[in-house]
Parts: structure tokens; C-alpha cells; sequence
């Protein structure tokens, strides 16, 4: 059986996920690798919770996107309180923090001197002269940025707030060990924070829908994983210095499909998987959305193609690749009852042959230009960013910019992302032959007859569904 529909399946049986409700952040929490947020910032991070709801963050932020070039260390001090189950966000809690201080360290002077005149030149009063005028550069020095007792507070100019905070999920699984020999599994443990806004003036104010790249206990991590030691070995004074990775070629020509379910933010849960054609530079891509955070109840199938331009090296975001993409021809497959009403009730010529939609059917939408009530022209040029990776166990990995947080697309070169997507494994090489489809039957409840019949999904969510579906 192909490995890509292997990897689907296994993705749709949630692969022994289980997310404890509510969510135990005792301990340390470790960046697996080196990230990337908008703008583009590459960081890692280190949060310390402690039972008595106080946590002790670190963010080590670098000028390299191998985060091996320091640039400042954030040590973040504050209090979490966790509340209820997010309605908004299935299978989240949200919690409410206070900061007590946040302090900042410079790993070198250049560093010193372009916060210094960010923070000089964009703050209030109490904050002009943040660094003194001359003050030279010394290392392990820590400058207060934020202080609760005092009310000072020059965070902003750094593009900082913890509201990552406020939207949490751990996941639990357990990962078999590598070698054939040995039986059993260990445990990990993932920690999903809220997203950070990809617009740099939203990021601020913005109460996080969707998660960012999980952080893994310190103690139940996936193996291997040679950045979770550095890291949680690491302090604000000695950054960690992640191992030198060798830079690769984007060879995008295969498939390549989704290694979790992936939350969007505006609440919409999928899987993705791609082809690439790199002989014609011809594209396909498959999204089946589901209505739950662990991707068994499917909403609706989407199948696009069109071709892609030949890669530049991106001049914004280090270690990228800058294509773009054309989308051209798209189907729908309707999943479940809410999507089949959405879908006949939209207006005539706007999306397929309108009052014809059942579950189960595939429609072409590219006679209606698309669909607007999925949010979907065509045709449609996207600028994106891409890289290839390959992760501990030398697999390839394929990162996807990541979509603009408002739900627009990046059909502007002025819009291209500046962070990726969670990563996409490669699940079939160029050579090999695959199914152009690959179809995933819904998970429903057996009617009186022992047919599957559909699962009815919460109003609450037909109201999302209605309010915020977009597909770019």
C-alpha cells in the first residue's frame, strides 16, 4: 500500500492522541528545532510551569535561521491561570496570564545597539534612554523591560506579548522505539500554544485561534531530537547553539503529505497532501477538512492543481525559496450535511451547479471560477515561501509558508509569507506512481440499516462554518 495513504490513514486514526482535558504544564517545555515566526524572527524557547501556576519563559532569538548566531535572550516571569474549554477553538483551554517582569540580555553589541534605538525611538517617556547613551555593551547584563511593580513597560517596540498564552492543548502519544529488536514505546508529550499574528502591527492585541509549532516536554520528547537537550540545558546568559544542519537543494518533485492534523486559525482543522511535477512544474494538492482538532469528522474535500514558477533564494527570509503558484483547476467534495446546505444554498453560478450537492459527490468548481462560498477564484496566483528539511531521522520535510492570519491569501508579492506551516513529509519520491486522488471516508454512525450514516455537527460550529470559512 502507498506510503501516503498509509500516513493519511494513520492521521485519521489520530494515532493514540490523547489530549487530557484539563491540560497538566508542570515542567519544562523545549523547542525541537530552530523556528521561524513572521517577519521573519528565528527564536527557541524554554518555558518552565511550576504547580504553583507560576512559569519562568525563555526566548532565545538569533540573526541566523540555524539558530546558531545568538542575537538576545528574553527571560519572561509571570502567572497562568488556566480556564475553560475554548468554544471558539475545539479541543483548546483557554487561561488568562499576568506578567510580573520580563528581562532582556544581549549577546553581543550590535544586538544592544538596534533594540536600544528600537526601544529609544518607539516608546513612551519611560522609556527614552532605555540604554544610556555610550553604555558599552557587557556581557550577562539583564535590562528590565517590563516590570508589574514599577508599570514600566517598553515590550512593544520588540513585537513582544505572551498571548500565546492564552490558548493551550497538550497532546499525548506514545512513539514506538526505533529499533526492530526492542518492543514497546515511550511517552511524549506535545504543548500547542496560541499562533502569533502574521501582521506585525496585529500581533499585539491578537487573542491566538490557531496553534504555533508545538513545544515537547523536556522529559517525554520524541527521539531522537539532538535540539530538546541543548536546549533545556540552556539559560538567558548561554543560549543554546543548535547543531550545524547542511543546507539542501529544493527538490520538490513528489509527494508530500501532512505529519499531524493541523489547526488553522478561524477554527478550521485538516490534513494536506501534494504533488509536484517537476518535469512540467505541474502541482496538485489535495485539503480534507474536518470539523474536530484530531481530524476524524470530515467536512469537505478540496482538489487543486495548476503549475508552479522555477524557485528564487528569498532575499527576506534566509534558508527560504520564493515561488509562485498558479491554481487553475479545483473540485469539492462535500463531506457532511452542514457543507452540502452551505453548498446549495449559495447563489447560482457561484459555486459548481448550484442545489446539486450530496455527501460523497465530487464537484468541478472550475466552470463558476470557483466557489465563494469556500472562499476560492479561480483562476488564482499565490506567492509562497518554501524549504526542505530533513528532520533527525533523515527524512525529508517540506515547510509551506504560512497563510496570512485574517484569512486573505498572499496573492501579492508584498504578501508572501515570512513563516511556514507545519511541516509536510515526503511519502513517495518522483519515480514512483501514485493515485492522482486519494478519497477519505468519512467516520459517521451506523443508521438502523448498518449503513454509515453522517454525523450531525454543533450548531456552534455551523455558525463558524458560516461566518469564517476560507479556503485561499
Amino acid at each position: 500500500e502507498p506510503r501516503c495513504r498509509q500516513q493519511l490513514r494513520r492521521l485519521q486514526d489520530s494515532a493514540g492522541i490523547a489530549a487530557p482535558l484539563p491540560p497538566r504544564l508542570e515542567g519544562r517545555w523545549v523547542s525541537t528545532g530552530c523556528e521561524v515566526r513572521p517577519g521573519p524572527e528565528f527564536l527557541t524557547r524554554s518555558y518552565l510551569f511550576y504547580t504553583n501556576r507560576l512559569f519562568k519563559a525563555l526566548q532565545f532569538y538569533y540573526w541566523d535561521p540555524s539558530c546558531r548566531d545568538p542575537s538576545y535572550s528574553l527571560v519572561i516571569k509571570g502567572k497562568l491561570r488556566l480556564r475553560q474549554a475554548s468554544w471558539i477553538t475545539r479541543g483548546a483551554t483557554e487561561a488568562d496570564y499576568h506578567l510580573h517582569k520580563v528581562g532582556i540580555v544581549f549577546h553581543s553589541p550590535r544586538a544592544m545597539r538596534e533594540v536600544a534605538s528600537r526601544i529609544n525611538q518607539s516608546s513612551g517617556e519611560g522609556c527614552r534612554g532605555f540604554v544610556p547613551p555610550g553604555r558599552s555593551w557587557a556581557p550577562g547584563a539583564l535590562y528590565e523591560v517590563l516590570s508589574a511593580r514599577t508599570e514600566r513597560d517598553c515590550s512593544a517596540a520588540l513585537g513582544f506579548a505572551m498571548h500565546e498564552l492564552s490558548l493551550l492543548r497538550v497532546e499525548r502519544r506514545f512513539q514506538p522505539l526505533p529499533q526492530p529488536q526492542q518492543s514497546g514505546s515511550r511517552l511524549v508529550e506535545e504543548l500547542h500554544l496560541g499562533d502569533i499574528h502574521t501582521d506585525w502591527g496585529e500581533r499585539l492585541h491578537y487573542r491566538p485561534t490557531g496553534y504555533q509549532r508545538p513545544l515537547q516536554s523536556a522529559l517525554h520528547h520524541a527521539h531522537p531530537c539532538p535540539a530538546c537537550g541543548i536546549v533545556s540545558r540552556a539559560d538567558e546568559h548561554h543560549p543554546p547553539i543548535l547543531p550545524a544542519a547542511a543546507a539542501l537543494p529544493m527538490r520538490l518533485s513528489g509527494s508530500w503529505v501532512s505529519t499531524r492534523c493541523e489547526v488553522r486559525p478561524a477554527v478550521l482543522f485538516l490534513t494536506r497532501y501534494f504533488t509536484f511535477h517537476g518535469n512540467n512544474h505541474t502541482w496538485e494538492g489535495h485539503y480534507y477538512h474536518y470539523s474536530d482538532p484530531l481530524c476524524r469528522q470530515p467536512t469537505f474535500t478540496i482538489y487543486a492543481s495548476g503549475h508552479y514558477t522555477q524557485g528564487i533564494p528569498s532575499s527576506k527570509v534566509r534558508g527560504g525559496t520564493e515561488l509562485a503558484f498558479e491554481v487553475t483547476q479545483a473540485r469539492v467534495t462535500p463531506m457532511d450535511p452542514a457543507t452540502v446546505v452551505m453548498l446549495n444554498a449559495s447563489e447560482a453560478g457561484s459555486c459548481g451547479s448550484a442545489g446539486s450537492w450530496s455527501a460523497g459527490l465530487e464537484q468541478d468548481i472550475t466552470a463558476t471560477r470557483g466557489c465563494s462560498a469556500l472562499g476560492i477564484k479561480l483562476p488564482h496566483t499565490e506567492y509562497e515561501l518554501f524549504k526542505t528539511e530533513q528532520d533527525s531521522q533523515e527524512r525529508s520535510l517540506l515547510y509551506i509558508g504560512e497563510r496570512p492570519t485574517d484569512g486573505s491569501s498572499p496573492d501579492s508579492p508584498d504578501k508572501r509569507p515570512t513563516s511556514y506551516q507545519a511541516p509536510l513529509i515526503q511519502c513517495a519520491a518522483a519515480s514512483e506512481e501514485f493515485p492522482s486522488y486519494i478519497s477519505l471516508k468519512y467516520v459517521g454512525r451506523k443508521d438502523a440499516n448498518g449503513v454509515e450514516a453522517l454525523k450531525p455537527l454543533p450548531v456552534a460550529f455551523l455558525l463558524f462554518i458560516a461566518l469564517f470559512l476560507r479556503w485561499d
